[in-house]
């Protein structure tokens, strides 16, 4: 049958239900038990024989004469009911064979009993339509086979694979355990504008819109806060925190969403070393209270993270790799792009300068390392916002994590020093005069803030990549609704 006949169906269905009084929507249910409540209450009611009121979706439906035996799942279980045919509820029976499908949502009362099979069940007394579908589900046993599909109608996809509909109570998990860990620690949660009139805390090309009310431009921001969580350092609250969303409008990979959820935290009076253990905590307790494992096979990579983390140098990696030095000061346009080509990395040349180019040529050789370890070692030109080591003023304290081959969370020690960061960003805006529009916007009312007095301090951030990876699923994968061109603009 075509799906425009189903839906003619059910919607005869429910116009029969609207004919004998019936409200198809009702706005409440009755129920007195979840289903995994009458499920672990099971055997008290049967020795108590105490009626019950359960609600939930209709997943299955086997009529057998004067015998109806369905499956109802309310989002914490699955019970099975059964409706008898007998003179006391002959038109409840008849209307509920009549008008009910799978994928309905209805409300039963009744006494519940172990079946010769030992299923626990509900004879049904009463039943209350609670709403009426129009649609029907997935195949029970293929569900969503089209990959698009899976993404564009996810809600179908949850409801028909349980291990799908896992994965999203263990993101949730995620973002709690790191969250009870940082309030453990005293950190308190902050809210940060997502609107902004310069975007900081990272190199990324921002969405960009018009703020009707104050006739300005503004962007969606590209971090969790950092130079406002910064400014609250200044502000005397020591230890803050914020997990909110993030918008990059550039490119999608399995790696990278426009939009996602960040965590960024900031620590005064600690430094990237204090950081470097912290993260290493953080990280694995995420493992083993979401996975409840500290092993993970990622992209071809073995992973434990209880292992001794790794320390890979920057500059001594592309130093062996590709005998350039990232410090020279002669360090040419023209040697990086000849790299490039030797490593068949692609790179549009009109957009390489040192930065770029030192990047490029660090990233194709990241996916090699499978980590757990930690990125040291960066030149000062390549972050802007972290603090000068004290032993080479050529190179910041910061660190990222190397997982899989990729980078799975930065920090670094913060740069507080106000002369030192509006220098810092007065080259970033020659970058972006250049035409690089990833190049950082300087931000000088953060550097009033600053002048102020900023004490020394420890940020970091990760996001819901780490989460995937940890899954070893695409980023898109992993979020419950990624976004999609709609139906006939693909």
């Amino acid at each position: 049958m075509a799906l425009d006949e189903i839906r003619q169906v059910r919607l005869d269905k429910l116009n029969k239900l609207k004919e004998k009084g019936i409200n198809p929507y009702p706005a409440k249910s009755s129920r007195t038990h979840t289903i995994t409540e009458a499920q672990d209450a099971f055997d008290t009611l049967v020795t108590d024989a105490t009626p019950i009121t359960i609600s939930g979706r209709v997943m299955s439906l086997r009529g057998q004469g004067a015998l109806i035996f369905f499956d109802l799942f309310d989002g914490t279980g699955r019970f099975q009911g059964l409706f008898k045919k007998d003179d006391a509820n002959l038109d409840a029976f008849t209307l509920f064979g009549d008008t009910v499908d799978i994928g309905d949502f209805v409300e039963i009362t009744g006494s519940v009993f172990l079946t010769r099979t030992g299923q626990k069940t509900v004879q049904v007394s009463s039943w209350t339509m609670l709403s009426k579908s129009l649609l029907p589900l997935p195949e029970k046993w293929h569900g969503l086979t089209d990959e698009e599909d899976k993404l564009r109608k996810r809600y179908l996809d949850i409801l028909m694979n349980e291990e799908l509909a896992d994965r999203f109570r263990k993101r949730s998990k995620f973002w709690n355990v790191i969250r009870e860990y940082l309030l453990e620690k005293s950190f308190i949660e902050v809210e940060t504008p997502v609107l902004e009139n310069t975007t900081g805390g990272a190199d990324a090309r921002p969405f960009a819109t018009h703020h009707n009310a104050l006739d300005i431009d503004v962007y969606l921001r590209i971090s969790c806060g950092e130079l406002w969580q910064k400014r609250l350092m200044v502000a005397g609250l020591p230890r803050t925190f914020e997990i909110g969303r993030i918008f990059r409008n550039e490119g999608i990979s399995p790696e990278h969403a426009q939009d996602y959820t960040q965590l960024e935290y900031y620590m005064a009076y600690a430094d990237y070393s204090i950081g470097m253990e912290m993260t290493k905590e953080l990280y694995r307790k995420i493992a083993s209270e979401v996975f409840e494992k500290t092993t993970f096979s990622i992209r071809g990579h073995e992973i434990d993270f209880m292992k001794e983390w790794e320390m890979y140098d920057f500059c001594e990696i592309l130093k062996k790799h590709f005998d350039i030095d990232p410090l020279d000061e002669n360090l040419t346009n023209e040697t990086l792009i000849a790299k490039l080509k030797e490593a068949k990395v692609a790179f549009d040349p009109k957009e390489i300068n040192i930065s770029r180019g030192v990047d490029l040529l660090w990233k194709s050789i990241r996916k090699t390392l499978a980590g757990p370890g930690f990125l040291i070692g960066v030149p000062t030109y390549l972050e802007p916002l972290a603090k000068r080591s004290e032993k080479d003023e050529r190179v910041v304290e910061r660190f990222q994590v190397i997982l899989a081959g990729s980078e799975m969370g930065k920090g670094f020690s913060e740069l507080n020093d106000p002369v030192d960061q509006r220098a810092r960003f007065m080259e970033q805006q020659g970058l972006r005069d250049a035409g690089d529009d990833e190049a950082q916007m300087a931000d000088f009312e953060y550097v009033e803030a600053m002048e102020h007095g900023m004490p020394p301090t420890f940020g970091f951030g990760l996001s819901e990549r780490l989460f995937s990876f940890l899954l070893d699923v695409p980023i898109r994968e992993a979020q419950l609704f990624p976004l999609m061109k709609p139906k006939g603009n693909e």
